[in-house]
């Protein structure tokens, strides 16, 4: 990807209409329970704020960075919770304020960075693309779970082409993060845009295929949404799989959602 404008200028559009939805909101609604347990909307802008602060010290003080990593072994499978917390009991301006200074800072930091450049990762290290495509996924993932809270419907845009992706690119980490063996061949992945455009990626002629919106590929591979409440289509045995542990986000693997109507 030789011009990177394109993604950076989604991520922050991505970031204005999330902030947009909470720049007005009332205490109560910061308060107000998401569809992630345990967390309200403030926990959501929380969390986004602590990871773009972690991509700015991956960016711009790797030293830094490192620290993060060593308190994350240390305390495995709660330090991102902590993060959340801290920000969610700070006074809705001055958590919002926080989110919006480090998002800018993360902003202009990838666009400064040396073409070529790779920062280091809770994962494999990640180039400028790759940092501001997980930042944008991260924003439109939670900023549904903001939405759902707010009872909110988000018009799906072609930004979702960053998320889709990841999410293809994704596959055989989550294959890896459950114990399983990656699929040995490709697959063919076509999914219509929210403005109309085929998607395509893979082989053509590949004999695992999955179809349907860009919206319900970009639902499941966030976990936002269960398999059977998707106009998704899977055909072969390991694209089937795919559908129950699919996974774009870093860590273990994650509980998804129920279906609809389910027993919570």
């Amino acid at each position: 990807m030789s011009d990177l404008r394109p993604v950076f200028d989604d991520l922050r559009e991505e970031s204005e209409e999330l902030d947009r939805l909470v720049a007005e909101l009332s205490p109560e609604q910061w308060a107000r329970a998401t569809p992630a347990p345990g967390w309200c909307v403030a926990h959501q802008i929380a969390h986004l704020a602590w990871t773009d602060h972690s991509a700015l010290l991956a960016v711009t003080d790797v030293d830094a960075f490192h620290a993060l990593v060593e308190k994350a072994l240390a305390t495995p499978g709660s330090f991102v919770d902590e993060g959340a917390e801290e920000g969610a009991g700070l006074p809705p301006a001055e958590l919002l304020a926080r989110w919006r200074d480090g998002r800018v800072a993360l902003d202009a930091a990838l666009r400064e960075a040396p073409q070529g450049a790779r920062f280091p990762w809770y994962g494999p290290p990640m180039s400028s693309a790759s940092m501001a495509t997980a930042r944008l996924m991260e924003t439109w993932a939670h900023g549904l779970d903001v939405a759902d809270a707010l009872g909110v419907v988000r018009a799906p845009t072609d930004r979702l082409k960053h998320v889709v992706r990841i999410g293809v690119r994704t596959r055989d980490f989550a294959f890896g993060v459950h114990g399983l063996p990656a699929p040995l061949e490709e697959f063919r992945v076509e999914l219509v845009s929210p403005s109309g455009e085929l998607w395509t990626y893979g082989p053509e002629d590949a004999s695992q295929r999955v179809t349907g919106p860009a919206l319900d590929f970009c639902l499941l591979v966030t976990q936002r949404a269960h398999r059977s409440d998707l106009a998704l289509r899977a055909e072969g045995e390991d694209a089937d799989r795919w559908f129950d542990i699919a996974q774009v986000f870093a860590g273990p693997p994650g509980k998804g959602r129920v279906p609809k109507g389910a027993a919570q």
